[in-house]
């Protein structure tokens, strides 16, 4: 029995160890332009238990290979949770993906292929965060994808202030918020409650484990301003190329070279800069095209050619260009290279047809990350703030969703 026991914690205390922090992987060159939406416009699903969000990817190879998909759960640390599948689906997972269809009129042939859950395969039963991760036949990982499930249990309000510190008055914007509880036993908050907190729904600086500050009757409070601060950034850069043959404001010329290659105006530096307002939509990308109604099936992949000056200040250091378009990837497909010629740094990236945000950034030569030395920060910058509220009960065997807000910077005030 004693035998029986020791073995039973060797193989927790080893479950333990293995399990990893859930990343989102990343594809292969092969397929493009992932877009994962739940109802609302946002390319990042959020869902209230029930409703229902889409996939879709397309695969350049457009040979009609088939993918799978599994869906893992996971708690607040993005750790799998320990709930078997049994007990957060309905249903079985590890299906093929059977809604695809080769693209047609395009000069670039791709298999686009959709996903919709629920479906009459699989349903979801408990809220939390979740994994989507997609297979080819052979079984080898191909991305995975975050997604969230919540409860509207509690009610959760917020307002965005300039930060308080001098060092970071102009640069930084504060998130404060109150979780209102009423009807929902919370009996130790600071226990049972966690928060985490996304600006423009970007993950690698989101801020964990804030607890209240205060409690008021049903009310947690959160009027922090360095705990809850984040550097304001800029206003993302735009393009559209949702017609192929007309330059916009943002694209200098058009050559055609076995694809469309659109040449974009040279960007500038912005951090020294007076900071100016420009609608963006937060990083994210809509794909869209003149040249047919079926904008997931007969939009082209075209050529964007990007640049930059070189500067002294960039030296070694590498510079990227990311967005939601490439999940943020600090990958070599997204790295700029110099150009001697023309005293650039540049890249050219095939993007389907459509209109993209997208900023520049830069690795250091210690792999240290500036998202914002190129774009430079500002307090005036219009962000959004979601706000996520996670739920854990003595005993329970999982970190469930139980609200969520949103704030944005818009209204931003001292």
């Amino acid at each position: 029995m004693r035998f029986v026991i020791k073995q039973i914690f060797l193989l927790f205390f080893v479950s333990n160890i293995l399990a990893q922090v859930q990343e989102e992987v990343n594809p292969p060159v092969n397929i493009k332009s992932i877009v994962f939406k739940g109802p609302t416009e946002d390319q990042f699903p959020i869902i209230k238990l029930g409703e229902s969000m889409t996939l879709e990817f397309d695969d350049l190879t457009a040979n009609e290979q088939d993918y799978y998909y599994k869906i893992i759960h996971c708690d607040y640390d993005w750790t799998p949770s320990q709930l078997l599948k049994s007990q957060y689906l309905i249903g079985i997972d590890n299906q093929r993906i059977i809604d695809y269809e080769n693209s047609y009129t395009t000069l670039q042939p791709y298999s686009n292929y959709r996903l919709t859950i629920p479906n009459e395969n699989v349903r979801l039963k408990v809220s939390g965060n979740y994994l989507i991760e997609i297979y080819n036949s052979y079984g080898d990982l191909q991305f995975s994808r975050r997604f969230l499930v919540y409860r509207d249990l509690v009610t959760v309000g917020g307002t965005v202030k300039r930060s308080r510190d001098f060092n970071f008055l102009n640069e930084k914007q504060v998130v404060q918020f109150n979780i209102n509880t009423a009807g929902f036993p919370v009996v130790n908050p600071k226990k049972e409650v966690k928060v985490a907190i996304l600006q423009n729904h970007f993950w690698p600086t989101a801020l964990y484990n804030v607890k209240p500050q205060f409690t008021v009757g049903t009310e947690l409070v959160y009027k922090y301003d360095l705990e809850t601060s984040f550097y304001g950034g800029n206003e993302f850069l735009n393009f559209d190329t949702k017609d192929l043959r007309s330059p916009t404001f943002a694209i200098s010329k058009i050559e055609f070279k076995e694809l469309y290659n659109h040449y974009l105006f040279t960007n500038t530096y912005r951090y020294d800069r007076p900071y100016t307002y420009f609608p963006d939509i937060n990083g994210d990308f809509v794909v869209r095209t003149l040249q047919g109604e079926d904008v997931s099936r007969e939009a082209e992949y075209t050529k964007v050619h990007f640049s930059l000056p070189y500067s002294n200040e960039i030296g070694l250091d590498n510079v990227y260009i990311f967005g939601k378009f490439n999940n943020y990837d600090l990958g070599e497909e997204n790295k700029m290279t110099f150009n001697s010629e023309t005293g650039k740094m540049e890249l050219a990236l095939t993007m389907k047809q459509g209109f993209y945000n997208y900023k520049y950034v830069i690795e250091r030569q210690d792999e240290t990350i500036d998202l914002n030395y190129i774009s430079g920060n500002f307090h005036f910058t219009e962000n959004n703030y979601l706000i996520l509220v996670y739920y854990r009960d003595f005993g329970d065997m999982y970190d469930s969703i139980i609200g969520i807000g949103s704030v944005n910077s818009r209204t931003i005030s001292n």
